[in-house]
């Protein structure tokens, strides 16, 4: 097979195009089948409300939501030192200059951070990451189309009126024990 010179150069634009740079989403796709990891995609039928007893300020923040991965590390004795990696890991990602931090907050053992990708007014994905020495951590990537934080308020307040299919958090029960 005879290569040419423009053949070369797409091959080398596109293996340079391919970035290795660490993300939230790598992340979660790497260790959504770990074993020391509980994966969870929620969507907004969790919920189980009524449209039709929403504001039309909660109806547009809810179709804005469109759905949230949960990935929690259980801390075990066993798993100490793979907790520290992989808590210095995430905290390395969320320092990465497109994740803008809104908060973060640290009481004693435990610290949580609020951030989010996009601009004020249009934020793609939402990132919460909680962690507790003594239990593990979890990151919550709530993701939708157009979201703003006057959203995410409507969705808490969304989320206290609806009645939460907990079946579907489930798995969450095993990193609180």
């Amino acid at each position: 097979m005879k290569t040419t010179p423009s053949f070369l150069l797409i091959i080398l634009l596109v293996f340079a195009s391919c970035s290795n740079k660490p993300s939230l989403q790598k992340y979660f796709v790497e260790n959504t089948e770990n074993k020391n990891f509980i994966a969870l995609d929620i969507s907004p039928s969790i919920l189980n409300i009524e449209k039709d007893s929403l504001t039309e300020e909660q109806q547009t923040a809810l179709a804005s939501f469109d759905k949230m991965n949960i990935l929690a590390f259980k801390l075990t004795k066993d798993y100490k030192e793979l907790y520290e990696v992989e808590n210095a890991k995430l905290n390395a990602i969320l320092k990465e200059e497109k994740y803008q931090q809104l908060m973060k907050l640290s009481m004693g053992s435990s610290a949580a951070s609020v951030s989010f990708i996009g601009d004020d007014d249009h934020i793609d994905e939402f990132i919460l990451y909680t962690k507790r020495k003594e239990n593990g951590f979890a990151v919550i990537r709530v993701l939708g189309k157009d979201m703003n934080a006057n959203n995410i308020m409507s969705l808490i307040q969304i989320i206290q009126k609806s009645n939460l299919d907990m079946e579907q958090l489930k798995p969450l029960q095993q990193l609180m024990k």
